[in-house]
């Protein structure tokens, strides 16, 4: 299998490169159809009826369909940089202190029902989000968000309660994404698989004992909008394990591997060159970590989550597990983004049984601390199984705590289990909703946070989160971001394990790979075509 590596800019203002990738923008057919394989599960339950509305959605395999159906004003552009015109004409703050936004809509939108696409149908869609308010909490990505006027059919402006720089990054996610009034109550979720939208594709959805094994897209002939779609019709394939993914494109049951490859496919499938497949590296801006219910009384104690972040070796838990497909991350804010701090290294340096003592001790606190580890079976990749029993041997090793076999669960429960506070140390995952530290900060620690967490810091929530997102130059909200980090440091409500590479592989004659993913882990069915042009 031959590799490609692929530097795509993953920070605000970078203007995207030009790259001659497999295909780039060349290749594809209007007939053209393609098969993509994922390990993402996508389940519906009791517990969480409606995976796929927007109103509720919040992992990146849900939104991986939600993007190919649904519609947003603006969309992160493919190589990286500002949110562009989507579903919109234009966009752009009318004031000077960045709290009154305004869009224009395309003329001739339509839903894939044939129905007009208006104002009133945005300023629903977003009031709708914010009404259900869902236990998933991606409502919290338009907490800045007042009130939503309208101007006639086409003009849409947003009045904020705050400043926020970062909102036409918000308008290009899942949870702005344009429904049909018709299809989407108005105060509760929609129940299912189904997805009605105006975006690139119409979606069918094919259900095995309430799980998405395969979803059909289809190109939307009434689409109107700035993606350029490249092929006729796309199904994403679920498959239960990366093994089973790789012997399906090695067969050519499918043509593209999405994610997640673990480790060691990649080093095999590198090691044994295959000219039929492609192996296409991308860096990336996922990041692994540790979450803690701060009112367990286990870790209640900030000194207990102190030693573990003493204790817990990065360097030693990538290279035994992941090697170079990532490095060690010691802030929630990945190193390639403005604003990043190592603020955990900074703190606590190098891992040391003996610190970590001395915080326990001075602490009052009883060795060994008994704890229990949880993390997610089929959502991260199978790695992670082995990612918990090196950090249980490590935290085992320093005499100072007794961990016993990491507990695994399926997603369709660990999420739910994990959001009524039922671990007290959980492993987790998170792909941005946008390439800006803000988004690496505000979902885990301001109200309503993506964890259910009980912890809150007041200078956080109100001052410092406030202050950065008042700043349209985000190198300039660098020292407020600099200082939260700082006190995630010093409480640890979280830690910052690992970040990690893109990886997807590909058949040959696949064009368009190189956009197959942007920076923010989207999968990007549209770029994909058939046809000479791969290199």
């Amino acid at each position: 299998m031959n590799r490609k590596t692929l530097a795509l800019p993953a920070v605000i203002g970078l203007v995207a490169p030009l790259i001659a990738a497999c295909g780039g923008s060349d290749g594809g057919s209007d007939d053209t159809s393609l098969k993509v394989g994922t390990t993402d599960r996508i389940s519906a339950s009791a517990e969480a009826p409606a995976p796929l509305d927007p109103a509720y959605a919040y992992d990146v395999g849900s939104w991986n369909i939600l993007r190919q159906s649904l519609q947003t004003l603006l969309v992160q552009p493919r190589g990286g940089g500002d949110p562009q015109p989507e579903a919109a004409e234009h966009c752009a703050f009318t004031d000077t202190g960045n709290e009154r936004y305004s869009c224009t809509l395309r003329k001739d939108l339509k839903f894939a029902d044939g129905d007009p696409v208006t104002a009133d149908d945005v300023k629903y869609s977003v009031e709708r989000v914010l009404r259900i308010d869902s236990e998933s909490s991606v409502a919290g990505l338009l907490s800045t968000v007042d009130t939503v006027e309208t101007r006639g059919d086409r003009e849409v402006v947003f009045h904020l309660n705050s400043a926020d720089a970062t909102f036409p990054y918000k308008l290009s996610t899942p949870v702005a994404a344009i429904v049909d009034p018709d299809e989407y109550p108005e105060d509760r979720l929609l129940d299912g698989f189904s997805v009605h939208g105006s975006g690139p594709y119409t979606m069918e959805a094919q259900v095995e004992d309430g799980t998405l094994a395969k979803a059909v897209f289809t190109r939307n002939p009434d689409y109107h909008g700035s993606l350029d779609v490249r092929n006729a019709r796309a199904e994403l394939v679920a498959f239960e394990s990366a093994e089973a993914m790789g012997t399906a494109i090695a067969g050519g049951d499918i043509d593209v591997m999405s994610r997640t490859l673990t480790p060691d496919q990649v080093n095999e499938l590198d090691a044994e060159p295959d000219d039929g497949i492609e192996v296409v590296e991308m860096s990336g801006l996922d990041i692994r970590y540790l979450a803690f219910d701060t009112d367990a009384p286990a870790v209640q104690n900030k000194a207990v989550r102190q030693a573990i972040a003493q204790v817990v070796d990065r360097n030693e838990l990538v290279a035994r597990v992941y090697g170079a497909q990532s490095e060690p991350l010691y802030s929630l804010v990945p190193a390639s983004l403005p604003g990043h701090s190592n603020a955990f290294l900074n703190k606590y340096g190098e891992p040391s049984a003996a610190k970590a003592a001395k915080i326990l001790d001075e602490a009052g606190i009883s060795t060994p601390v008994p704890l229990d580890l949880h993390f997610t079976l089929d959502h991260y990749g199978s790695a992670t199984a082995e990612e918990f029993d090196v950090l249980a041997d490590q935290l085992n090793a320093s005499g100072l705590f007794t961990v016993g076999d990491p507990k695994g669960a399926p997603w369709k429960e660990f999420r739910p289990a994990s959001l009524k506070g039922k671990y007290e140390v959980w492993g987790m995952g998170w792909f941005p909703d946008f390439p800006d530290a803000d988004n690496y900060l505000a979902p885990f620690l301001d109200k309503k946070n993506f964890l259910g967490s009980p912890y809150a810091n007041s200078k956080v929530q109100q001052i410092l989160i406030p202050r950065s997102r008042r700043e349209p130059d985000r190198m300039d909200a660098a020292p407020s971001l600099t200082e939260v980090q700082d006190i995630v440091a010093e409480d640890v409500p979280v830690l910052p394990l690992w970040q990690g590479k893109q990886y997807i592989a590909a058949r040959d004659d696949v064009t368009g790979t190189a956009y197959a993913l942007n920076s923010s882990s989207t999968l990007q069915l549209w770029e994909l075509g058939k046809g000479v042009g791969s290199e």
